[in-house]
């Protein structure tokens, strides 16, 4: 599930992200941080939770004023995530002034920068991918909202595959390079299905079955909007 919510993300961007929640020890940022793999040329940006409201949207640079007459927009995190992804550790502990700033960029698309008095925006458009462990803190219902995906993880129960995940981890310890080659040709197939699907996107035509089967869903749910 959380393999297939990520592809959807990849190729639907207008889908709105992943939130993927779980203890620790699910490989929550390991299968985030492989997304970036399957999309080259799309920046994929880390948004740490130490970091400023300027480092997020950026800041505005007064200084050239002074010196020749133009106001310079310093880029933050989310100038830089535009047209890619930008990726959240532990969403569920950033810190609000970070959360309203970003819910406003996440909201409308666009990034608003403002200085005594002087304002410049750009484009900010990014697939949001979020993680958390859900015992060190619930999300805030605004930021949930900004989601169009959710995948809850448990730690497996099974001994046939936890055996198997110790066995491909002490693999890839041993020899790294051979583990990215055996899985190269399965690596190019999914990045070209997912340019691929991206490109078609566009052409696809909902018919009123489709579109009757989202009702029904919505509604079993129980879904607002």
């Amino acid at each position: 599930r959380l393999r297939q919510a990520l592809l959807l993300a990849a190729v639907d961007t207008g889908i709105g992200g992943v939130l993927i929640s779980g203890p620790r020890g699910t490989a929550k940022s390991t299968a985030a941080r492989a997304l970036a793999a399957l999309l080259p040329g799309m920046p994929f940006v880390s948004l740490p939770l130490a970091a400023s409201i300027e480092q997020l949207v950026g800041t505005l640079d007064l200084e050239n004023v002074l010196r020749d007459g133009q106001v310079r927009l310093q880029p933050g995190l989310v100038a830089r995530a535009h047209g890619g992804i930008l990726y959240v550790d532990e969403v569920n502990l950033l810190p609000d002034a970070l959360v309203d700033a970003l819910l406003d960029v996440a909201a409308s698309g666009i990034n608003r920068v403002e200085r005594d008095g002087i304002s410049q925006q750009h484009a900010a458009r990014f697939v949001l991918i979020g993680t958390m462990n859900p015992e060190e803190g619930e999300l805030r219902p605004q930021l949930l909202d900004r989601f169009g995906l959710s995948v809850a993880l448990g730690n497996p129960d099974s001994l046939a595959l936890r055996q198997n995940i110790v066995r491909t981890r002490l693999a890839f310890e041993r020899d790294p390079q051979a583990m990215l080659q055996a899985h190269a040709h399965t690596q190019a197939q999914l990045i070209e299905q997912v340019a691929a699907a991206r490109a078609a996107l566009p052409h696809i035509h909902w018919p009123d079955a489709v579109i009757e089967h989202a009702t029904q869903l919505a509604l079993a749910a129980g879904v607002d909007g």
